[in-house]
């Protein structure tokens, strides 16, 4: 039996569509892959718990430039005020201030030089492909897309509280400072979801719409389980591929000594 088109498709009020988006966060957010079972339950040594942090400094980093395109296509002054926020959360409104300041603290409790951190050129290659996809769709997608795709902070608090303390029972060269950068996402994630379901309720209204709501919130599940799928493949698996950090060495894989 065909499935119904799009166009064929039942509008659902907005509650409908806000139930379908929890379930989509049920079933495909990362909170359910191995490697973020593995981190949370004390399961990876060092050098994987290193290699997940130098990756996951990449997406960090590129958050505010993927919010600033956004803002940019803001036309309502009051949205453009909100969605703000969200760069200086990262940014911070000085030097040595922000998020990804506190995920360098992160980096650098576990023994990286920050000059390789920020250059990113010892990342995963499939790091990198997410992490640019999911900018990409943000900068060329509809405005709709765009703000439902950052809809995975729904379900981000409740990964993070296991993360956290999972970590700090299980690995004994992780601390309460190191983990620093988790703390105001406690808060902040809960506000940006609640902002972002606003208006995502408000402004898909039709069947078509809300399909693409839903697809893009599917697609942001998939680029945080493709970076995570990458990091098993490679640290976990064995298969580090040429370019990427290689280990408690410091060397890069591929590279000359």
């Amino acid at each position: 039996m065909n499935q119904p088109s799009v166009t064929e498709q039942a509008t659902l009020t907005a509650d409908g569509l806000e139930a379908r988006l929890r379930e989509i966060g049920e079933q495909r957010y990362h909170h359910r892959h191995p490697f973020q079972l593995m981190l949370q339950n004390g399961e990876l040594d060092r050098r994987q718990v290193r290699a997940w942090a130098l990756n996951r400094y990449y997406y960090q980093a590129m958050i505010p430039i993927k919010d600033a395109s956004l803002m940019a296509r803001l036309e309502d002054p009051e949205w453009r005020r909100e969605w703000r926020t969200r760069l200086v959360d990262h940014d911070g409104e000085a030097p040595g201030e922000g998020g990804i300041e506190r995920w360098l603290k992160l980096t650098d409790g576990l023994g990286f030089e920050r000059e390789l951190v920020q250059s990113t050129r010892a990342i995963l290659p499939g790091t990198r492909f997410a992490v640019e996809a999911y900018v990409h769709f943000v900068r060329d997608r509809s405005l709709l897309e765009a703000i439902a795709s950052s809809l995975t902070e729904l379900f981000s608090p409740k990964v993070i509280g296991t993360r956290v303390s999972g970590m700090l029972e299980h690995y004994d060269f992780i601390s309460e400072e190191t983990l620093a950068y988790f703390r105001p996402r406690l808060t902040q994630a809960p506000r940006d979801a609640e902002r972002a379901l606003s208006y995502v309720r408000e402004h898909a209204r039709r069947a078509d719409q809300q399909q693409a709501v839903m697809a893009a919130l599917e697609f942001k599940c998939d680029v945080l389980w493709t970076m995570l799928d990458a990091l098993h493949h490679a640290y976990i698996d064995g298969h580090v591929p040429p370019g990427a950090w290689d280990g408690e060495s410091g060397l890069v894989a591929g590279a000359t000594p």
